[in-house]
């Protein structure tokens, strides 16, 4: 079919099928989400017109420098071999990756029910762990030649059409193309300036908020958003208020400030004799509260957890302080509010911090971090290892420098019997634990291990035969298999000599996914945390609300310690308690009570909602003044501590 002579039929060409092929993508992302989004007609009609407006966006983004080229190519060269060549080759190339982005979301979405954010940005960082998982999940070879066919087939289909010939043989005078460029330059800029991300985020629904959004455009904003300032996005009290209110929340019956001003730094006394069990803290990866049967789980796949629960302390209404495993390590190394942006593992300055280790190394312990992948992935080993933790892990990357100010073990490959994109598996990490264990008693060493398990995560591949459900099939098999190693763990440590000093946590890092509709899902940061084989405390379940940066504070309460503190955790079993729980995104910060919840969120935002437990239920409320002291003191202290220097030892 034969159009109008355009030098801009190309340009406008790719405009138009990009917008068709975006709202096919968002068509299908709502039709896949719809069953459990709560969307109206109107947040429909409303994502839709917002989609529009960004995947306008997408499309000058991608055409002003080919506007450019079409501006200054003389007209002489227009229907030359040279313009051909760079026009076809343009053309194949932009298409092609809007297509690879558009299957990417889908992945994406699969996994996170939301548009590329801080997360698909790591992952470009970490190429190994991440082609590695997604050639293990899908078919990559079928995948990439249906991209290649894909646009194959529509490059063709818009030669097929004529508009290839009808830009190469217009004559468009150079005054016309000046203002056609002039007029798209002036509304790629009026977009980038006029419209961000964050506009999206009007709606209440998170499921609106997600479609309405484009998948590049949000990539490129949580690039340029790494990490945002407290101090300049969100609501703050002048710094003398907000370390006054939190001092006063961290207040406790054995607690005295050894500093004043803007500190949180403290001693807290215990007169009883101090226990000093080692201590081997099991963090399993993406392990939601109802993937067990005392949380309702009917499945039964976690048998093991769910019997040495009715053994052990069971933390029955814990939270996670994020949604990725680095936010799980930050609240529980240094026990510290969750800050926006990316978490303190992955941030730079971020050595010698006051952290559990730090209470363990003043009483003499070895510390260790066990990990069955690289510990490059996600500035891991950096954190540990300039924070006082030795490193054993797969050493996959030979030529990065680390720099660590500790040992680092390499896992060796004759002890591995199983391994996928993200590591060793989990029996393979805990038996590495256990000879470290063997050796250090034998030195006559106490210890205390952070073991980060990896199997219960995509591709859910494990050695086979090990559980009745095929490796690779399901989440429910890598659940069943994780629950299956500790089993096999506690079996091989029960006859250890060290075995009966051993107090054994096993807490999740985050919940397997936090999509949902509300702001905040405040059901999927919902995690299971297990106090095994403490010494002198009975089996018993703690139902208040609690964080995991209250676990150390916790057990070190249960063993009598006393120790300088730096944590905004607190010892849930004492006097004066107040329940609450610290839940984040990568923007917004929210402060959780019972029965209510506070977020704050960019452009000094806060939001107060009702909270039904039973019915994961968030309506708006007038704001709790209360709550959002609360908030405002212990998000913007963390922010100052961190950045000025308040955290480390």
């Amino acid at each position: 079919m034969n159009g109008a002579k355009n030098r801009y039929a190309v340009l406008s060409g790719f405009i138009f099928l990009f917008l068709i092929l975006s709202f096919v993508v968002r068509t299908a992302l709502l039709v896949w989400a719809f069953p459990h989004s709560g969307l109206s007609v109107t947040d429909i009609v409303t994502l839709f017109a917002r989609g529009f407006v960004y995947d306008i966006g997408i499309a000058l983004f991608f055409t002003i420098a080919y506007a450019l080229y079409l501006l200054l190519l003389p007209q002489r060269l227009n229907n030359t071999l040279f313009n051909r060549i760079f026009t076809y080759t343009g053309f194949f190339l932009a298409l092609m990756i809007v297509i690879f982005s558009f299957f990417a979301e889908f992945t994406f979405w699969g996994e996170y029910e939301s548009r590329f954010d801080f997360i698909a940005v790591d992952y470009l960082i970490y190429t190994y762990e991440v082609i590695s998982n997604i050639n293990q999940s899908y078919p990559l070879p079928l995948l990439i030649g249906g991209v290649l066919l894909a646009t194959a087939a529509l490059t063709w289909l818009m030669a097929r059409r004529g508009t290839f010939r009808n830009s190469f043989q217009s004559r468009t005078a150079f005054g016309k193309r000046l203002a056609t460029f002039l007029f798209l330059l002036g509304l790629t800029c009026a977009h980038a300036f006029l419209v961000s991300n964050t506009w999206a985020e009007k709606g209440k629904n998170r499921y609106q908020q997600e479609l309405s959004k484009a998948g590049i455009y949000s990539f490129i904003s949580a690039y340029l958003n790494n990490e945002l300032a407290y101090d300049k996005y969100y609501l703050q009290e002048d710094n003398a208020t907000a370390f006054a209110d939190i001092r006063i929340l961290l207040e406790s019956p054995d607690a005295r400030f050894l500093e004043n001003g803007n500190s949180i730094f403290r001693h807290i006394t215990d007169t009883a004799t101090p226990v000093k069990p080692n201590v081997i803290m099991v963090t399993i990866e993406s392990f939601s509260a109802d993937f067990m049967e005392r949380f309702g789980n009917t499945q039964h796949i976690t048998p093991v957890l769910d019997s040495i629960a009715k053994e052990s302390i069971l933390f029955t209404n814990m939270y996670a302080t994020g949604t990725r495993t680095v936010r799980g390590m930050e609240a529980l190394t240094l026990a510290v509010p969750p800050t926006p942006g990316q978490s303190i593992v992955r941030r730079r300055n971020n050595e010698q911090l006051f952290s559990a280790g730090s209470v363990f190394a003043k009483n003499s312990y070895d510390r260790t971090f066990f990990y069955g992948g690289d510990g490059y992935f996600d500035n891991m080993n950096k954190f540990f290892g300039n924070n006082g933790y030795d490193i054993t892990d797969r050493l996959r990357h030979r030529l990065v420098d680390d720099r660590l100010a500790s040992t680092r073990t390499n896992i060796p490959d004759g002890t591995v019997r199983f391994e996928n994109a993200w590591g060793i598996c989990d029996e393979d990490i805990y038996d590495a634990a256990i000879r470290s264990a063997d050796a250090k008693y034998a030195a006559g060493k106490p210890f205390y291990d952070f073991v980060m398990t990896t199997s219960n995560h995509r591709p859910y591949t494990y050695p086979a035969g090990s559980i009745d459900i095929p490796s690779g099939t399901s989440r429910e098999g890598a659940v069943k298999y994780t629950d299956y190693a500790i089993g096999r763990f506690l079996q091989q440590i029960r006859n250890k000599p060290w075995f009966k000093n051993t107090v054994i946590i096993f807490v999740a890092d985050h919940c397997a996914s936090s999509a949902g509709k509300n702001e905040i899902e405040v059901s999927k940061y919902h995690i299971p945390c297990i106090f095994y084989n403490v010494p002198g405390i009975a089996p018993q379940e703690i139902p208040v609300m609690c964080s995991q940066i209250d676990i150390y504070p916790t057990l070190l309460g249960m063993l009598h310690w006393s120790y300088n503190s730096n944590f905004y955790g607190k010892n849930v079993l004492e006097t004066g308690y107040q329940p609450r729980a610290m839940v984040s995104t990568y923007q917004k910060l929210a402060w959780l009570e019972t029965g209510k919840l506070v977020i704050l969120s960019p452009q000094q935002k806060a939001q107060c909602f009702i909270w039904s437990r039973d019915r994961n239920d968030l309506q708006p409320a007038a704001m709790d003044s209360n709550l959002l002291k609360h908030s405002v003191a212990a998000y913007q202290t963390a922010y100052y501590l961190f950045k000025n220097g308040g955290m480390r030892k």
